[in-house]
């Protein structure tokens, strides 16, 4: 039993807080909101918090850039993956990058380790904890929170089986008599698993695979797991916690099971707990769903820190393989600026596939078909969901990025290395942080081989490299990975110096034609101003400098190629892929 004691105001700020949350996501006399709350306070140590955080701080600038990668994508035979991940970050990514998302490092079963069978573990072919400390003393560290479901090979799934110990009621069950029509999942597999228990037949819940059985968080105990978690991850050096899947979290028959009230409450609450423990701590939430559910994660700057702008990846691909940037700029014109104290997340390519539900009610049926048929000519393959009707649709297209922009709607041509640096220029200049995943980063090809040797799609962008191979690849100027990364390296250098692109620096779509896509960026403190101008053609593409209004009193010059504009009323002439960021200061 948890005694009273003396508080400070913030500690008592907290406790409110904390109950209020566990009020709303607890609408039962049942469980006991004020005994709970002090309990999740105790587990994240926040028993004498002296601090209240500060509302509405911004807690990243322009010089904000994370790469995405797998603990264990890069190997050396004499040492652990994670030391070897350390000693690319440490030899090829100073000053390029500040912060590292390393995707699950966990015990696992399957799904690439997303199916964690033990949350308080480093896996042993990955390294240790010890690794991650390393890696979290120099760099931003982000670890995914897992925290929809687990392994059904894990403990506290076979103890549910068992009946006895930690697990045996953490799990979420139905039945098959139950009207689960309305239920959203993006996989096509059953969504009940028959298992036999020490307690009978029972049917557990499973939004994405057999392996990976939900969790039911209408059970407190599975609430005060995941504090104690967090607390762990805390301790390791986690700053940022990417809240995998957060949009299933609690479950209702009779719903469609997803973004429910209590789902966003659990996020209000985890976000309390969290920058009470670390006030430069953050919450990433990934909900790969339609945009504007999405944005519903930002609550009213009380949940996620960021959410992913999922809706980029494929409106950017479908701008650039067309050459049409109507539906990119119809979306981003949509896209309501982020508070202070909150950013978009920034990605356009990851460890899964491209998905296609963030454009649903964006692009038309026939624009999808377009690029499914186009990714699959250049070697991508295609993931599906299950409607109610038991019709399958496309959720993903499963490709590395580099060989999904190496053409456009006609086929392969020569401008692929120019288009992708096009698709990277536009993204580190829009309003957010910006995510690189490693296997763009370096120019990965598609990895045919290890789609056949682990049977899943997306392992097509899951290159695993051979270090002493990376580096000879990196150091070779013959190498497009050479290429592309030094490419990237003088990119993200004059980013990271431009206030205009702090991620919250404002932001307005500019009308010049499809051909062209543009925005203007202004600082914060309004001196500095950035035109990003972008043909995403293969045709050159003319525009007037009198059509952006410029300043005539400002010096303006290109950040990137360094040529100065003196004349206001000159005609400018982009190649194709061409960018320019022009810029005042």
């Amino acid at each position: 039993m948890i005694e009273h004691r003396d508080t400070s105001e913030a500690a008592e700020q907290l406790h409110f807080q904390v109950k209020s949350h566990l009020d709303l996501v607890y609408l039962t006399d049942k469980v006991n909101t004020d005994l709970l709350a002090l309990e999740l306070i105790d587990l994240m140590r926040l028993e004498t918090v002296a601090e209240q955080p500060i509302p509405h701080q911004n807690h990243w600038d322009q010089a904000d850039m994370i790469m995405i990668t797998y603990g264990d994508c890069l190997h050396h035979p004499s040492e652990s993956a994670l030391t070897t991940l350390y000693n690319f970050l440490h030899e090829q990514c100073v000053g390029l990058i500040n912060g590292v998302h390393i995707l699950p490092f966990f015990p696992y079963s399957s799904d690439d380790g997303f199916a964690v069978s033990d949350f308080y573990a480093v896996r042993e072919s990955a390294g240790s904890w010890q690794d991650i400390r390393q890696i979290s003393n120099e760099f931003r560290l982000m670890s995914d929170l897992v925290i929809n479901h687990c392994s059904g090979e894990g403990e506290w799934f076979q103890n549910f089986i068992r009946g006895e110990g930690k697990g045996r009621d953490y799990f979420f069950t139905a039945s098959p008599e139950d009207d689960l029509s309305e239920v959203i999942r993006p996989r096509t597999s059953s969504l009940l698993r028959e298992v036999e228990t020490s307690r009978g037949k029972q049917h557990v819940w499973c939004t994405f695979s057999h392996d990976q059985i939900d969790l039911d968080f209408r059970n407190p105990e599975v609430l005060k797991e995941f504090v104690q978690i967090i607390r762990l991850y805390l301790d390791q050096g986690v700053n940022i916690f990417r809240l995998d899947a957060i949009a299933f979290l609690w479950k209702e028959v009779g719903t469609n099971c997803l973004n429910l009230e209590q789902t966003h409450e659990i996020v209000r609450l985890l976000r309390t707990l969290i920058e009470y423990a670390c006030h430069t701590a953050m919450i990433i939430t990934e909900t790969n769903i339609p945009s504007r559910e999405n944005l519903s994660y930002f609550g009213n700057a009380n949940e996620a820190h960021c959410v992913y702008n999922f809706s980029l990846p494929p409106l950017l691909l479908h701008a650039l393989i067309t050459g049409n940037s109507f539906y990119l700029k119809q979306w981003m014109m949509s896209m309501p600026p982020a508070q202070d104290g909150t950013a978009y997340f920034n990605f356009i390519a990851s460890h899964d596939g491209i998905g296609l539900r963030p454009v649903e009610g964006i692009l038309q049926d026939e624009e999808v078909e377009m690029i499914i048929e186009t990714m699959q000519e250049f070697g991508g393959h295609v993931s599906w969901r299950a409607l109610d009707s038991g019709v399958n649709k496309p959720y993903e297209i499963n490709i590395a990025l580099f060989e999904a922009l190496q053409g456009t709607v006609k086929g392969k041509d020569q401008w692929g290395e120019q288009r992708f640096l096009c698709a990277h220029r536009i993204m580190l200049a829009l309003e957010g942080i910006p995510g690189i995943y490693i296997q763009s980063l370096l120019g990965s090809n598609n990895d045919h081989e290890r789609v056949n040797m682990t049977g899943h799609y997306r392992s097509i962008n899951r290159h695993h490299w051979q270090y002493d191979e990376l580096v000879e690849q990196l150091e070779n100027e013959c190498s497009h990975h050479h290429r592309i990364f030094e490419a990237m390296k003088q990119l993200i250098a004059i980013r990271t110096q431009q206030p205009a692109f702090h991620p919250n620096a404002t932001q307005f779509t500019l009308h010049l034609g499809e051909q062209i896509f543009g925005f203007w960026r202004q600082s914060i403190d309004r001196r500095q101003s950035i035109f990003c101008l972008n043909n995403i053609s293969d045709k050159p593409a003319e525009l007037l400098l009198s059509d952006l209004n410029l300043i005539s009193t400002d010096e303006w010059s290109d950040l990137l190629s360094e040529n100065r504009f003196s004349d206001h009323h000159e005609t400018l002439i982009l190649q194709p892929y061409q960018s320019i960021w022009l810029s005042n200061v």
